[in-house]
C-alpha cells in the first residue's frame, strides 16, 4: 500500500493517492455509499458491478474481512476509494485484511485521497466514469479510455452477475412455502431471511423462461436487486405477468421493483447520482411513518405528484425518498403485487424494512387458504 496511483474521471479532474488491492488498471462509473460501516457487503453486492465504489466514512478495513459477511462468493466492484485503509484490522472475526482481500480477488483500489472532495463533486456534476491507475500511466490515453467506457444507461449487467445453475436455500425449521426467485444479482441475505421464515428458496438463472417458471406453479416469485439499466433487462417481464394473473404473490427490490413497474407499462430512468448507503429515509405513504433504509441504486421508477404510476394505471406509489421525493416503493391496485427500491435485507444497514418479508409471507398465506 505504498506505490502511488491516481483517480481520474471523464471530465478530466484528477485525485492523486495510494494503490490499494491489486495494481491493473480499472474502469467503470464512480458512484458513493455514505454507510458507516459493512464495506465487505458492499463489496461483494452484486448490484455494484461495474462501478467504482467511494466510501464516503473515512476509515475502511478497520475490523478485517472474513468468509461471512459476503453478499455473493466475491468482491463485485470494478474498483474502492478510500480516504484510509486501515493496515492492521482489529476483530476476533477477521481473517484478512481489506487490502490483502482486494489482491486476492483482483480488485484495484486507491486511498489517502480527498473523498469529501471527490463526493461533492459527484453530487454537484452527476455520476460519471473513471478509472484508477498506477501514478506512471499516461493520463492522456487513460482518459481516452474512460470516454470510451460504455455509459450505464442501456448496459444489462444482470446477465453478468446472474447464477449459471439453479440452487437452492431450504428452509429452516419446517417448510412452509416454495418461491422462486430470479437472481439478477442477488444478495445472500434475502433467500436467508425466506428461509428463515420457512420458505424454500429456488434460486434460478436470470434467463429462464416465463414457460419453465408458471410450470414449477410456485406459491411465491421474489425478483431480485441487480446492476444496470432495467430497459435493458426483459426476461423477467412474462413472468411476472402470468403469475400475478394467477394470483401468485410477486415481491421485488431495487432493480426487481424496476422490473416490476415495466413489466405493467411503468417507465424508468438514470439518477443524477444514485441513492448508496446505509441512511435514507423513505416515507411509507399509507402509514404515515418513516423508514431508515439500506440503498443501492442508480435508476428509479417514474411517479407522478398524486402518486400514480405514469403508464402503469394499475400501480400506485406507496414509499417516496425523502431526500429528493423519488419512488421508493410501489404496489398493484388488485394483485399481489407488490416491491421496493430499498434494500430491506438491509446488509450492511438497518432492519426498520424487515416486515416486507413477512408481507410477502402473509400474501402466500392468504393465496393457500383461499
Amino acid at each position: 500500500m505504498t506505490a502511488p496511483a491516481y483517480l481520474l474521471l471523464e471530465d478530466g479532474r484528477r485525485f492523486d493517492g495510494t494503490g490499494l488491492g491489486a495494481t491493473e488498471t480499472t474502469l467503470g462509473e464512480v458512484v458513493f455509499n455514505t454507510s458507516m460501516t459493512g464495506y465487505q457487503e458492499i463489496l461483494t453486492d452484486p448490484s455494484y458491478s461495474g462501478q467504482l465504489v467511494t466510501m464516503t466514512y473515512p476509515l475502511q478495513g478497520n475490523y478485517g474481512v472474513n468468509d461471512e459477511d459476503r453478499e455473493s462468493s466475491g468482491p463485485q466492484v470494478a474498483g474502492f476509494i478510500v480516504r484510509e485503509a486501515s493496515r492492521r484490522p482489529s476483530s476476533w472475526r477477521s481473517q484478512a485484511s481489506l487490502h490483502e482481500y482486494l489482491v486476492e480477488h483482483g480488485i484495484t483500489g486507491i486511498a489517502d485521497i480527498d473523498t469529501r472532495a471527490l463526493t461533492r463533486h459527484i453530487r454537484a456534476e452527476g455520476a460519471m466514469r473513471g478509472a484508477i491507475a498506477p501514478a506512471d500511466t499516461d493520463p492522456a490515453a487513460v482518459l481516452e479510455k474512460i470516454r470510451a467506457h460504455p455509459l450505464m444507461e442501456g448496459l444489462d449487467l444482470a446477465c453478468g452477475v446472474t447464477t449459471e445453475e439453479r440452487y437452492v436455500v431450504p428452509a429452516v425449521g419446517e417448510e412452509r412455502f416454495h418461491v422462486l426467485a430470479y437472481d439478477f444479482g442477488v444478495k445472500a441475505h434475502s433467500p436467508r431471511l425466506l428461509a428463515e421464515r420457512g420458505c424454500r428458496v429456488t434460486i434460478l438463472p436470470g434467463a429462464t423462461s416465463a414457460d419453465d417458471i408458471v410450470a414449477e406453479a410456485p406459491d411465491g416469485l421474489f425478483v431480485s436487486n441487480g446492476p444496470g439499466d432495467p430497459a435493458a433487462v426483459e426476461h423477467a417481464r412474462e413472468a411476472i405477468l402470468r403469475l400475478s394473473e394467477a394470483g401468485v404473490p410477486v415481491f421485488g427490490i431495487c432493480l426487481g421493483a424496476q422490473l416490476i413497474a415495466r413489466a405493467f407499462g411503468g417507465r424508468t430512468y438514470k439518477l443524477p447520482f444514485g441513492h448508496h448507503g446505509g441512511n435514507h429515509p423513505v416515507k411509507h405513504l399509507d402509514r404515515g411513518t418513516v423508514e431508515i433504509t439500506a440503498q443501492n441504486h442508480g435508476f428509479a421508477v417514474e411517479g407522478a405528484d398524486d402518486d400514480t404510476v405514469p403508464g402503469a394505471p394499475d400501480l400506485r406509489v406507496t414509499h417516496r425518498n425523502l431526500y429528493d421525493g423519488t419512488v421508493e416503493g410501489i404496489e398493484h391496485t388488485s394483485r399481489p403485487v407488490f416491491a421496493v427500491q430499498y434494500h430491506p435485507e438491509a446488509a450492511p444497514g438497518p432492519h426498520d424494512s424487515l416486515y416486507l418479508f413477512d408481507r410477502f409471507l402473509s400474501l402466500m398465506e392468504a393465496r393457500q387458504g383461499a
